[in-house]
C-alpha cells in the first residue's frame, strides 16, 4: 500500500514539470536558433580584414543563410558563404554580387577632410591643389586598369587558382547540395570525382568548370547517387 502511494506520488510531481517543458514553443526554439546563427555569420565577417568594409546583409531563416551586398570579387564571395556555413546554416542562399568597383565605393570618403565651414574639401596624395575632377578622372582610371587585370586572369590562371575557383562557384548551387565533389586540376586540366545527387547535377557541376577561365578540359568522373 505505502508503494503504490508513493507511485503515485511522483507521478503528480512528474507531470507538471514535463508540461512545463513541452510548453516552450517550437517556432521560439527555431526563431532563437536563427538569431544565433545570423550573429555568429556576422561576427566572422566583420572579423575578417578583407570583408570588414563592404555592406554584406546577412539574414537566417529555418537555418537558411541569405546573404546580400556587394563584394569585389569572385574570393570574397565565396569566402562570406564559407563563413555562413561554418556558423551552423544549414543551406546558403548567395545573393552577393562580385564587382571590382566594390572596393572604390568601400572607401567613398578617403582622402576626404572637412573645413570648419562644413565644406567638403579633397586630400590629393601628392598636394598638388589639382580639382576635384581630376581626382575623379584618376580614380575613374584605376577602375578600368582592375577590369583589365581581370580580364586576364584566364592568361595567368594556375592549377591551384583552378582549383579554388571550381570550388567556389560550386558553394551555394541548389543542383549540387548534398553532392560529394572532389576537384583536383593538373595543367589546367580539372578532373571531378565524387557523387553528386542527379544526373542535372552533374551536368551543372560539369558547366560551371568549364565556364571557368583558364580550364582546358574537363574530366568527368562523378557518379550519381
Amino acid at each position: 500500500m505505502k508503494l503504490s502511494y508513493m507511485l503515485f506520488a511522483v507521478v503528480i510531481v512528474g507531470g507538471p514539470i514535463a508540461s512545463a517543458s513541452a510548453s516552450v514553443p517550437q517556432s521560439t526554439k527555431a526563431a532563437t536558433s536563427d538569431k544565433a546563427i545570423e550573429e555568429r555569420i556576422e561576427k566572422r565577417i566583420a572579423r575578417d580584414p578583407s570583408l570588414k568594409q563592404y555592406d554584406i546583409k546577412v539574414s537566417v531563416d529555418e537555418g537558411v543563410a541569405t546573404l546580400k551586398g556587394t563584394v569585389p570579387t569572385e574570393a570574397d564571395r565565396g569566402k562570406a558563404a564559407q563563413f555562413a556555413k561554418l556558423s551552423g546554416a544549414t543551406r546558403v542562399d548567395n545573393h552577393l554580387v562580385a564587382d571590382a568597383e566594390a572596393a572604390i565605393r568601400a572607401k567613398g570618403t578617403t582622402g576626404k577632410i572637412k573645413d570648419k565651414t562644413g565644406e567638403a574639401m579633397d586630400k590629393t596624395k601628392e598636394g598638388t591643389g589639382k580639382a576635384i575632377d581630376k581626382t575623379k578622372e584618376g580614380t575613374s582610371k584605376a577602375v578600368e586598369a582592375t577590369k583589365d587585370i581581370a580580364g586576364k586572369t584566364a592568361e595567368v590562371a594556375t592549377d591551384g587558382w583552378i582549383t579554388t575557383r571550381v570550388k567556389t562557384k560550386f558553394i551555394g548551387e541548389d543542383l549540387l547540395k548534398n553532392s560529394d565533389i572532389h576537384v583536383s586540376t593538373d595543367d589546367h586540366v580539372v578532373t571531378l570525382t565524387g557523387t553528386v545527387m542527379s544526373a542535372a547535377g552533374r551536368a551543372k557541376a560539369v558547366e560551371i568548370v568549364k565556364s571557368i577561365e583558364g580550364v582546358h578540359r574537363v574530366v568527368d568522373k562523378l557518379t550519381v547517387k
